[in-house]
């Protein structure tokens, strides 16, 4: 914050991110932060783990799933992979997640999707899908989607439960260069 209220300290953080984003992160989230499939878009407004300085700063410090004691976790669960839904349970909450999206879905496969979504989704994601931000869980009514919107794509991530990784920066880059990072990656469009 008191990077953001000095021009100057702000001009010399945003030089030193966009060199440290360049040789550290772009090879990820891509040279503009524009993500890349399993790779988060850092340019727009959506945050699984919150999107204000102190948030990016804590998440690009301990990383994602990684090796740090205090690292970020959530994991989809593997609903088809691991048996604890049938295929056609998961065709209904593929349909159901659709319908979320705002996007037509198959009539029938809402009515039976409903408790299946309840009991199985809703935990993490919410009663209507807004997501959570604590538990790292995505909000399955907007249209970004990590891993793809198409319905072969959600069906994917039903029935596999694809959750990546991000590295721990504590230890690899200076607290000053992750100060950096954050103020970059807040610049980027998405920061809150």
């Amino acid at each position: 914050e008191q990077i953001q209220n000095n021009p100057e300290l702000q001009q010399f953080a945003l030089a030193e991110g966009r060199a440290a984003f360049g040789d550290n992160c772009a090879p990820c989230h891509g040279s503009g932060g524009q993500g890349a499939r399993g790779y988060p878009n850092l340019n727009d407004d959506v945050w699984l783990w919150g999107g204000t300085l102190a948030d990016i700063q804590h998440t690009i410090t301990v990383g994602v799933r990684s090796t740090d004691a205090h690292t970020r976790q959530s994991q989809m669960p593997a609903f088809g992979r691991d048996g604890i839904l049938t295929p056609a349970q998961i065709d209904d909450l593929v349909e159901h997640v659709v319908h979320l999206s705002g996007r037509p879905a198959d009539e029938r496969a809402l009515r039976r999707s409903g408790k299946l979504f309840s009991d199985n989704c809703a935990g993490c994601h919410g009663p209507v899908g807004k997501g959570d931000r604590k538990l790292g869980a995505p909000n399955l009514t907007d249209n970004e989607w990590e891993y793809g919107s198409s319905r072969e794509a959600i069906q994917d991530q039903i029935w596999n439960g694809h959750g990546g990784v991000m590295p721990t920066w504590a230890g690899r880059l200076s607290p000053e260069t992750i100060k950096a990072l954050a103020v970059y990656v807040h610049s980027l469009g998405g920061g809150e």
